[in-house]
């Protein structure tokens, strides 16, 4: 902005025009000084010459005027130099080929200012006026910047709209805006490719990725969430703990739980924190990869002992006896305790001995009536017979 301004200055600080010989000779030979002192950059003595001169005729005043407000705003003085310009564009006077100028130097500086409802009427006006030689994609640009100032969202899309048909190419500003006036506005579907062509622009700033992942699965793209999220780890952007999360419940939803425990296993607090744990163990169990689950229920039963009840009931499953029984004897809730003599009946069958399992499965029956204890214990006490029968 800054720099467009002082391009400005420049040209309305030009060799005097034709238009200028409109001026009487007593402020013409003034004006002439004061472009000299300006040029030799004497900005507050050419102030001077012009800010005491008595004016009458129209055209004179708001020649001088412009000149001014040039003049102030090199000197620092910015409101002084808005109401020097404001006064000049006001008057209608201006006709030479530095008019438009001088009213794009007064809005760029109404916005830089930050009264933007001040600058809009002038940048609606300039937009229709603008020779052929001006871009007018920067003018719908301080369009949309001032509408977005003052959350005219609607207003916003249309200025960027405009702007783009006159430069199609994908820049971040244009771009940055329309994204904010969609997002007020709910245009969740429209926001999409508006964030796919920020991606693009920077493939390494996450909040865009972040942004694409939540409207998706606002509007319920869960699939579409995952590839993003995961494209977004495959290109290297940076997941803090809470994307890896999601990425996790994303990979579960779609039937993937070996990747779910994958990316478990990513976080900072993976192997210390108890919850983290069990959550990796439980998808490492439902993607029925058992040894990967034992190990990591294994070390959840290290900071949690309600934790060994899981670990038992896999080793019972996976045919890991001996291990079995050791951790079962850890296991000390009491409303499991019937589960857990079952399981050593379980066990100590398979082992081979009927005389534990037997026990176990009275333990069972004694300490929560079931048919499968009592299946066990008929079971167990043929078996013991024929045993007994056989070695006689």
């Amino acid at each position: 902005m800054m720099k467009q301004i002082w391009i400005l200055v420049g040209l309305l600080l030009m060799p005097l025009t034709t238009q200028a010989k409109e001026l009487t000779q007593y402020t013409a030979i003034r004006v002439q000084k004061a472009h000299k002192l300006a040029q030799d950059e004497q900005v507050k003595q050419a102030i001077d010459v012009l800010a005491g001169l008595e004016l009458s005729k129209g055209y004179d005043k708001a020649y001088v005027a412009r000149m001014l407000g040039v003049f102030y705003w090199q000197d620092g003085k910015t409101d002084t130099a808005i109401k020097q310009l404001t006064y000049a564009v006001d008057s209608n006077l201006l006709v030479d080929e530095q008019a438009w100028i001088t009213k794009r130097m007064l809005a760029d500086l109404l916005l830089n200012d930050q009264q933007f409802e001040n600058a809009l009427p002038h940048y609606y006006q300039l937009v229709k006026t603008a020779p052929e030689k001006e871009k007018k994609d920067t003018l719908w640009m301080r369009i949309a910047q001032a509408e977005y100032q003052i959350e005219n969202w609607s207003k916003v899309l249309v200025a960027i709209g405009n702007r783009d048909k006159f430069n199609s190419k994908a820049e971040l500003s244009p771009l940055s805006l329309k994204l904010g006036a969609q997002l007020q506005l709910k245009q969740w579907k429209q926001s999409i490719p508006t964030l796919e062509s920020l991606i693009e622009l920077q493939p390494e700033k996450d909040n865009w990725w972040r942004q694409l992942v939540g409207i998706q699965l606002r509007l319920e793209r869960n699939r579409d969430a995952l590839n993003t999220l995961a494209l977004a780890d495959l290109q290297g952007v940076e997941l803090k703990n809470l994307d890896r999360r999601l990425l996790a419940q994303l990979y579960a939803k779609r039937g993937i739980p070996e990747r779910a425990a994958e990316e478990i296993s990513k976080l900072d607090d993976a192997n210390s924190d108890v919850q983290l744990l069990a959550e990796q163990a439980t998808y490492w169990q439902l993607a029925k990869e058992w040894d990967n689950a034992i190990e990591v229920w294994t070390l959840a039963s290290k900071k949690d002992n309600q934790y060994h009840w899981n670990v038992a009931q896999l080793l019972v499953q996976q045919g890991y006896y001996d291990r079995a029984l050791v951790v079962l004897d850890k296991v000390k809730d009491k409303n499991k305790q019937a589960d857990v003599a079952l399981a050593k009946v379980r066990s100590w069958y398979k082992l081979k001995n009927l005389d534990n399992a037997l026990a176990q499965a009275k333990r069972a029956n004694n300490i929560e009536p079931s048919s499968e204890a009592k299946g066990w214990i008929k079971y167990l006490t043929q078996l013991r017979t024929v045993s007994d029968n056989g070695n006689v």
